[in-house]
């Protein structure tokens, strides 16, 4: 159910309390599909309004719309400060709370959204309020984007606002968006990854043939059936190549030199090409993250083939998720999928691929870095490639590079809390959202030194 407007909300008030702005916006179902995001836009819309803040909702489809704000400032090249309302969905059946109340308990904000991105959304909420009830000076103008349908795509929300409507983002050169800031603690340290970079989308189709198709009856030795589940057992056992990219070189090379002996150096062995294969299973703090920035990755995500059960089909689809690193492309991807499904008869098709940004402008990095290192003194920034795409890679068109920056002081084991997103009892610790608005809005305050 779609939570109602608040009609008495003051955003003079609700700056100050990011915690009951993300329950607020919780409580607004915006699973995508279908998204129905207008009643939570037209909430925060309704919100910004209150606070004479200039709107404009843009929308490819009237049930989901998109909201830019606008603070004027100094002379300093527009800021861009982007997230999405939209969230998967959540089978409440597997939660400890139902997902879509914004419930609290110990300390955290639990619900659908609450880190991916309805927190994140909330912190750049409270931080660009601020800005504007507290008269904040401004370096350059403050520009605000809430955007549909990123789960699904971004078709309707932030490529559709690229495509359509780029005079508004027009002077841009950095953003502030998804996914870093947040706490990772290693070997007794306390590091804050601030994306720069992030990995490509590619969905490809894989159709696996054999001939011989017939009767269900008959006996049948390598049919299309058998050389599929070769295939999925091939995906699900076996690498794709390392691949050591600039960006996730100076993220490893970062915390390595971050961290104390002996497990420095252990993550400085996966920067050496010989070794890097051996070291990725050495590093257990760090999970599976080394793994998704040192190759390309693929998922199987769906089966089809065949349709009466007495028929044995002669050929059969797999639906494939990819994720490339910077500088590879489909074709790319391809290659190496074709090394490892050789003597299989599959030909890989490309459904979709979205280019990833450019190499990285880190010219807005040291102003980052000193934001967490005020709000956090024994904290380690460090940059960031992410093993996801976010709506980053559309900006990226109008010469915009987005930093994934949601600063979350997250406790010891926050590793263990990411994992929540996408998935069930997803939440937010309740000071971590306090922590990422102020740093944001101390952002704010500074962005012209970039």
């Amino acid at each position: 159910m779609n939570g109602p407007s608040q009609p008495n909300d003051d955003p003079r008030e609700l700056y100050r309390d990011p915690v009951g702005l993300l329950r607020r916006l919780i409580r607004f179902d915006t699973t995508n599909p279908p998204g129905n995001e207008a009643a939570c836009v037209g909430y925060i819309e309704n919100l910004l309004s209150k606070a004479r803040i200039e709107t404009r909702l843009l929308a490819k489809d009237p049930r989901r719309p998109n909201l830019v704000a606008r603070i004027p400032g100094g002379k300093a090249a527009p800021l861009l400060l982007h997230g999405h309302v939209d969230v998967v969905s959540a089978d409440a059946r597997y939660w400890r709370h139902p997902p879509f109340e914004g419930t609290l308990e110990n300390g955290y904000v639990w619900g659908r959204g609450a880190l991916d991105m309805k927190g994140g959304v909330a912190m750049l909420l409270a931080a660009f309020l601020r800005a504007k009830v507290g008269a904040t000076p401004l370096p350059g103008d403050v520009i605000l984007a809430l955007v549909a349908d990123e789960e699904a795509g971004g078709n309707r929300g932030s490529k559709y606002l690229v495509e359509e409507h780029p005079e508004l983002f027009e002077g841009v050169r950095y953003a502030i968006g998804e996914f870093g800031g947040f706490a990772l603690h290693l070997g007794g340290r306390r590091f804050y990854p601030i994306q720069v970079a992030e990995k490509q989308l590619c969905r490809l189709r894989a159709t696996v043939r054999a001939q011989g198709a017939g009767h269900g009856a008959l006996p049948q030795r390598n049919g299309a059936m058998a050389r599929t589940g070769r295939l999925l057992d091939c995906l699900d056992r076996r690498r794709l190549p390392v691949h050591i990219t600039p960006a996730a070189r100076d993220f490893l090379a970062a915390l390595a030199h971050g961290l104390p002996y002996p497990t420095g150096g252990i993550v400085r062995r996966l920067l050496g090409s010989s070794a890097t294969e051996r070291a990725l299973g050495l590093p257990p703090s760090l999970g599976q993250l080394p793994d998704a920035l040192l190759r390309n990755t693929v998922r199987a995500t769906g089966v089809r083939g065949g349709g009466n059960p007495h028929s044995v089909p002669e050929e059969v689809v797999v639906d494939l998720e990819a994720r490339l690193l910077p500088g590879f492309g489909p074709a790319d991807l391809i290659t190496e999928l074709a090394g490892l499904a050789e003597n299989l008869d599959v030909l890989f098709e490309v459904l979709r691929y979205d280019p990833g940004p450019p190499p990285s402008d880190m010219s807005l990095l040291p102003v980052l870095e000193g934001v967490l290192r005020e709000a956090d003194p024994g904290g380690i920034p460090v940059p960031l490639l992410a093993a996801g795409v976010t709506d980053a890679r559309f900006f990226a068109h109008l010469g915009i590079q987005t930093y994934g920056f949601l600063p979350m002081n997250l406790p010891p084991g926050g590793a263990r809390l990411l994992k929540t997103m996408h998935g069930a009892d997803e939440r937010i610790p309740m000071e971590a959202l306090a922590f990422g608005a102020n740093a944001i809005h101390e952002t704010l305050r500074r962005f012209g030194g970039g």
